[in-house]
């Protein structure tokens, strides 16, 4: 038995359904509390999502997803065929297409999906909309990309809220965060040392002393998190600082980050997926942003802890900076502390807890 909804257009009973967001790791995780409104709107049908390996673990086992469906494009030459077969064999009869580009909207159209949903031709990418035969509404750059996300549901007729991200550890899943911040005694505080664009990355030097400040004004331990590029950047960072901290940078999975973020007082750090985790974990995060702009895509409910970077050229959307990433430079340890004091000093500043 299915949900029928009525929505701005046909009406239909969607059994089987397929999100596709092959994004980066912010962007899935922006993309959650669609999934579980899609899941209490439909409750008896199918809810699969197509997705590359980076992203994996944020939908793997969800209570909302009843299926995941990977394309591990570093082996595309291998992979494509049997992704797509897969795709086809299931028989979607409803397909939202959250990528907007030109990849999202073939898997879309390969589907055989009768309906197929998407963004409006002038916020999508690549000619994505010639695949698809449904579209929200136009909205421009106005909103953040989780309400972007979110205007799919309010098309099918669903009620989007309350939002919801539940990524829930297992039992197995928290014995490891233990044990990975086992040496620290009290609160801590997590700084995101790294961002997968080279443009992006805050200095050495910068991530020292904010790691000082931490330690010296709030009295918090500090651990570092990144992936396995992050590590030299890192052991840089730690070695500057002179303090006592956590530096677990390349060692940890994106589930244990999840857990770690969770327990944490405040996270400070670049545009990066770990910032937008930390949002959906409820723990406030300083994001500092150059040749990004957190006006779309800044962590969903902490706009105020947002510091946007000085330069005449920010925000550039440049992967690689060929001035010397003046903008991310230009963010000081003083207005982190400001921002710092604003979360640590509110009566109702979070109360750490498990991840369920």
């Amino acid at each position: 038995m299915s949900l029928s909804v009525i929505i701005m257009g046909p009406r239909f009973d969607a059994k089987k359904i397929l999100i596709i967001l092959h994004g980066s790791i912010g962007d899935v995780a922006r993309a959650l509390p669609l999934a579980n409104v899609v899941r209490r709107g439909f409750p008896a049908a199918t809810l699969a999502w197509a997705v590359e390996p980076a992203s994996l673990p944020l939908v793997q086992h969800h209570a909302a997803i009843d299926e995941v469906i990977l394309f591990d494009r570093s082996r595309w030459w291998k992979e494509l065929w049997p992704f797509l077969r897969r795709i086809r064999e299931r028989r979607f009869d409803l397909v939202l297409d959250l990528q907007r580009h030109f990849k999202s909207g073939f898997i879309s159209r390969w589907s055989g999906a009768p309906n197929r949903l998407g963004f409006n031709k002038q916020d999508a990418k690549e000619f994505n909309w010639i695949f698809n035969n449904q579209f929200i509404p136009m909205l421009g750059d106005s909103v953040s990309k989780l309400d972007h996300y979110l205007k799919f549901a309010e098309y099918l007729g669903l009620e989007p809220y309350p939002i919801e991200w539940n990524i829930d550890l297992t039992v197995e899943e928290q014995a490891r965060v233990d044990r990975l911040v086992a040496r620290l005694d009290g609160a801590f505080a997590v700084l995101f040392v790294g961002s997968r664009w080279e443009s992006k990355r805050w200095f050495p030097a910068q991530i020292a002393e904010c790691a000082r400040m931490i330690r010296e004004r709030f009295s918090l331990g500090v651990v570092f998190l990144g992936n396995r590029q992050d590590e030299p950047l890192a052991r840089e960072a730690e070695e500057l600082s002179g303090i006592e901290l956590v530096n677990l940078a390349g060692r940890t999975a994106l589930r244990d980050a999840v857990g770690i973020i969770a327990r944490a007082r405040v996270a400070v750090g670049p545009d990066t997926g770990l910032a937008h985790l930390a949002a959906a974990v409820a723990t406030p995060v300083v994001s500092l942003w150059g040749p990004t702009s957190p006006a779309r895509t800044g962590p969903y409910g902490f706009d105020e802890l947002a510091i946007q970077g000085k330069a005449p050229c920010t925000p550039c959307y440049l992967k690689k900076c060929p001035i010397g990433r003046i903008c991310m430079q230009s963010i000081g340890v003083e207005e982190i502390r400001a921002k710092l004091d604003l979360v640590l000093s509110r009566p109702d500043s979070k109360v750490v807890s498990r991840v369920h």
